[in-house]
């Protein structure tokens, strides 16, 4: 069976992490590499963190590339630190050696040259902020004719978003955090022609890590992945928390599972409305996952993971 061909982006939060897990435990699809964008973590320990994941999935062959692009608003440090607590877990520092490989370049550069050599059509797979395929894309402007779609955890359509206006002074509560931590990349990527299929907060507000469900994963934890998932969810159990990533990316396995929906679309740059995803009237189109079937989700994760 000949395989999807991806990029992944991701920032280096809880569920970056789990993410990259579950796009791994899928066969269809050749994860060309995997660029860390320095957003909501440490940049240093999410590299570390990534490449210690990737040994531990039995992948050393996929190269990690650590992007220097800088955002507009920056993650709270609280958000941020959990990088550093996931890259000393003990289940991934039972090596003394890693064995994935960084590579020399940017992150910004190596998604250029992936995209330009490759076969075909990339899917980038993004979990955060859209500021490296932005600049990228500024770099290069050739490839968005190498890149088959975006799926992308971000933005809020009908719903409020999660930046709180009691810790970002000046902030309308519109916008999400991926989109508000810089704004100006997300509308530099909506004036292109590349479709975007985004996991809006619309459905992720809709799909909660659940107290049974992290029960039912620490029942699997002899198997190593279920082991780190459980760790992983540990650290944010004390808060709501919600599948983020790890629904946009389970799109790439499952894609029978979710209902998309078009929108017109357009991203809020300016004002207390900055880092806003606006539904207009001639904006931008693109596909929002609008449904998913929730059990069939929670089922494949649990499956995945067993591995």
């Amino acid at each position: 069976m000949k395989k999807q061909l991806v990029l992944l982006d991701h920032d280096g939060g809880v569920d970056d992490y789990l993410a990259t897990m579950l796009l791994l435990t899928m066969d269809h699809i050749q994860l060309l590499g995997i660029v860390a964008t320095p957003a909501d973590c440490y940049i240093q320990a999410s590299v570390s963190a990534t490449r210690k994941i990737i040994d531990l999935m039995g992948f050393s062959h996929i190269p990690v590339a650590e992007s220097t692009v800088r955002g507009i608003n920056p993650f709270p440090r609280l958000y941020r630190r959990d990088s550093f607590i996931i890259d000393r877990l003990p289940i991934l520092n039972q090596e003394e050696t890693i064995n994935t490989p960084l590579v020399a370049q940017t992150g910004q550069d190596f998604m250029v040259q992936v995209l330009r050599e490759a076969s075909e059509p990339v899917t980038l797979m993004v979990t955060g902020p859209l500021t490296t395929v932005a600049v990228a894309l500024d770099q290069a402007p050739e490839i968005e004719e190498k890149i088959a779609k975006i799926v992308w955890m971000g933005g809020a359509l009908n719903v409020p978003g999660n930046v709180e206006k009691s810790l970002e002074a000046g902030q309308d509560g519109s916008a999400e955090w991926n989109v508000y931590w810089d704004a100006v990349s997300a509308a530099r990527v909506w004036e292109t022609q590349i479709e975007v299929i985004m996991c809006p907060l619309d459905l992720t507000n809709n799909v909660p890590m659940a107290l049974e469900l992290l029960k039912k994963i620490t029942r699997q934890r002899q198997y190593p992945i279920s082991d780190l998932a459980g760790q992983c969810y540990a650290l944010v159990a004390h808060q709501d928390y919600y599948f983020w990533d790890v629904l946009a990316a389970a799109y790439l396995g499952k894609p029978e599972f979710y209902e998309l929906r078009e929108w017109e679309t357009e991203i809020i740059t300016t004002g207390v409305s900055q880092g806003r995803t606006k539904v207009v009237s001639g904006g931008k189109k693109i596909y929002a996952m609008d449904k998913v079937d929730k059990e069939s989700f929670y089922a494949y994760i649990l499956q995945q993971w067993a591995r």
